[in-house]
Order: structure tokens, then sequence, then C-alpha cells
């Protein structure tokens, strides 16, 4: 019953920007902390970013200035807003909602960037 669902993938030049957001339903989403994971190809999966219930903002060292996290628990949604995107992004982004005890991920949306 459980949904964590990304969307806002896809293709863009090195330099441009894309959105990534995140769904989840089935839990109660203001206790949960959200966070975006990345795997790229033949390497391990990190975490790029993760937002507390309480809203606290914490970055990889590769993406802090370039991409912001942020939620909208209104709407039970969470956003990752990617700028001066490289080629060293390319990945599949995960979203992850956890709590004590609970931990779900989604499905998983690519981002590739390349000219």
């Amino acid at each position: 019953q459980v949904q964590v669902v990304e969307s806002g993938g896809g293709l863009v030049q090195p330099g441009g920007s894309l959105r990534l957001s995140c769904v989840a339903s089935g839990i109660f989403f203001r206790l949960y902390n959200m966070g975006w994971y990345r795997q790229a190809s033949g390497k391990q999966r990190e975490l790029v970013a993760a937002i507390t219930s309480g809203g606290s903002t914490n970055y990889a060292d590769s993406v802090k200035g370039r991409f912001t996290i942020s939620r909208d628990n209104a709407k039970n949604t969470v956003y990752l807003q990617m700028n001066s995107l490289k080629p060293e992004d390319t990945a599949v982004y995960y979203c992850n909602a956890r709590t004590v005890g609970l931990d779900s991920w989604g499905q998983g949306t690519q981002v590739t960037v390349s000219s």
C-alpha cells in the first residue's frame, strides 16, 4: 500500500536543469525523512540530498550549490531541483522515504546529461 513514485527525469545537455518530483502515498508524510539517491552504471548507490521531517537539509559534496531539495507536505511531495548539470550526474535517481522501522523506495527515474 506504500507507494513512492518519481517523475521528471530525462535527457538534458550539460549546464541544463531538471526538476525531479517524488509523490509518496500510504504514509504519514509529515513524519518521514525524505532523500534522493542515485546510482550510475557500474557504481554504488549514493545519497544525493536529504530533507528531514523538520525541514533540515544536507547534500553530497558533489552537488552542493547546484541541487536543492525541498518538500511540500500538503502535496506529499519532495522535489530535487538540479541546475548546472554535468555528465557525471548521469544516473538513475531514486526517492526514499524513511522513518523508524520503515524504509520505502521508488522505482527510479533516469537522468542523462549529454550533448
